[in-house]
């Protein structure tokens, strides 16, 4: 895990006037499929399972990616800033100027979601590209983490209580307790809520052409895993694998969970 401390990230721009932001990005080249990281809500490329990905792409010759969202870890911007389409934006901006070939899309919590919206985008733009030219990457497959796809309206708004409600209509904000990180309470804007709702996935099949692989904790506190059963209801029915960790917490940071994070990720080549 030390060679997160040396490694530099290089960064990108992203957006244009007063959104421009830039984006960190630490990248190492190798064989293909190669792994590109998406984190989860408040995390940064630096944590555990980032961290033990790229450290397996080292010992295994292949090339990895992983970046910080706009007001994450490295990269510029204010979190309050923060919306699924922005920071879907980085994603897909980070994966088209970084992956080559077949990649294995590893997504956690939010990244989850994140690796949905990206799948589809990629999908989306490699029918387009067909009649001119093959994309430069593609998907090898998904491996989701306590996937939290549609989390601000299903698991936040619907959840808020009529006063936290109120609060982020009338502000524009709610600082939230936390107890991840350093435990200081972050912001839940009006424009994540109000913006994530042009993303929401889980009202309709998701058809993303690749393999899935989940796993998810049955003691996740903040994602449950009636969260993930959903999910996999609106994926197609072949070659996608719930794999349910009977005492998984949300962050399956513990040696056993990276295992089988690793494990997943090996089913790709």
């Amino acid at each position: 895990m030390t060679n997160a401390i040396f490694d530099a990230p290089s960064f990108i721009d992203v957006g244009e006037g007063p959104s421009a932001r830039k984006i960190a990005v630490r990248s190492r080249a190798g064989l293909r499929p190669g792994l590109f990281w998406l984190g989860g809500f408040k995390s940064d490329m630096q944590g555990t399972k980032a961290v033990a990905l790229d450290g397996w792409a080292k010992d295994h010759g292949r090339a990895s990616v992983r970046f910080d969202y706009s007001g994450h870890g490295e990269s510029g911007g204010d979190f309050a800033d923060g919306t699924i389409g922005r920071w879907l934006e980085e994603s897909v901006a980070v994966f088209e100027r970084f992956c080559e070939g077949p990649q294995v899309v590893i997504g956690s919590s939010m990244g989850g979601w994140m690796a949905l919206l990206l799948a589809r985008e990629v999908r989306k733009r490699q029918e387009k590209q067909q009649e001119k030219q093959q994309a430069k990457a593609s998907l090898a497959g998904l491996v989701l983490i306590a996937p939290a796809p549609d989390f601000t309206e299903e698991l936040m708004w619907k959840n808020f209580s009529a006063e936290v409600k109120k609060e982020i209509e009338t502000t524009g904000l709610w600082l939230r307790p936390s107890e991840y990180g350093d435990g200081s309470p972050y912001p839940i804007t009006r424009n994540l809520i109000e913006e994530g709702r042009n993303h929401l996935v889980l009202g309709s099949a998701i058809d993303l052409g690749c393999p899935v692989r989940i796993l998810q904790g049955a003691k996740d506190p903040d994602v449950p895993w009636q969260h993930a059963f959903a999910l996999t209801h609106r994926l197609p029915a072949d070659d996608v694998v719930l794999t349910m960790i009977q005492d998984g917490d949300h962050r399956l940071s513990r040696p056993q969970d990276i295992a089988r994070i690793l494990a997943a990720v090996a089913e790709f080549g």
